[in-house]
């Protein structure tokens, strides 16, 4: 449940055209300090919950300094009593590149336990993983570090109906996702009304995603871009990702008690 949460808001923003590298702003959007938390619902049940948050660390990796990236997840409710989950997810990335250089799953998942490490090499487009070696053709991310690269990119530029795209690494594969642009919405969350960019990234159909299947994305139209709601259609019902935190934001977020 949780890899899904990150999936999700991992997936959007992410423009690669041909060989060219991922453009970001001049700034990044966040600083250490900041904590995300996020409530899952199935209906009217609360499902689950997840974190995110950002902090400084003293480890260096090819002598560059690093953010410490941490996300975190379990199952909630009735939920927890079906299938206890408790996933730590954590990611070091370049302060200035903002791309990873390691990157580590703990898994436990009722019964399921993994253990995942992954060294990350952007200039030999390399990615050591427990179980050897993959080649990756241009910048690839983990779920963590997409999510805050995602967050700084430049969409200036960004018009209705543009199509992006993204590699990332999960489970031993490099992966690929495309993403449109659906336009600005102005929406209600739990926390008040908030203006947003939407976005609806492809989904596969298959044990969870019927067919016809839609995903949508809400970000907050601001200097944090944050993402604020996630809808998505499984086989049965639907599974909503709303943000109920924010804290330690670098920018200013206006969120309405009212809409005008």
């Amino acid at each position: 449940m949780s890899r899904f949460i990150f999936a999700l808001f991992s997936f959007v923003f992410v423009h690669q055209t041909m060989a060219q590298e991922l453009r970001r702003r001049k700034e990044q959007v966040f600083q250490a300090g900041e904590e995300l938390k996020y409530k899952v619902r199935y209906g009217i049940l609360t499902a689950g919950e997840a974190s995110v948050r950002v902090e400084d660390s003293d480890l260096k990796f090819d002598n560059n300094a690093v953010f410490h990236l941490m996300g975190e997840g379990h199952t909630a409710g009735v939920f927890a009593l079906f299938n206890k989950v408790r996933d730590r997810y954590d990611s070091y990335i370049d302060k200035e590149e903002l791309t990873p250089y390691l990157y580590t799953e703990n898994i436990r998942e009722g019964g399921y336990r993994r253990n995942d490490k992954v060294r990350f090499y952007q200039d030999k487009k390399q990615i050591i993983t427990n179980e050897g070696t993959l080649k990756c053709e241009s910048q690839t991310f983990d779920l963590v570090s997409a999510y805050f690269f995602a967050r700084s990119l430049d969409l200036t530029k960004i018009n209705e109906g543009d199509m992006f795209s993204m590699n990332y690494y999960l489970t031993n594969a490099i992966s690929k996702v495309d993403i449109t642009y659906v336009g600005k919405e102005r929406i209600q969350t739990s926390l008040g009304y908030v203006n947003c960019l939407k976005f609806s990234p492809s989904i596969q159909p298959g044990r969870i995603f019927r067919k016809n299947s839609k995903l949508y994305l809400w970000i907050t139209d601001d200097g944090n871009r944050i993402p604020v709601k996630a809808h998505v259609e499984i086989i049965i019902g639907s599974v909503v990702v709303e943000l109920i935190s924010a804290t330690g934001l670098k920018y200013p977020t206006v969120i309405d008690a009212v809409k005008p």
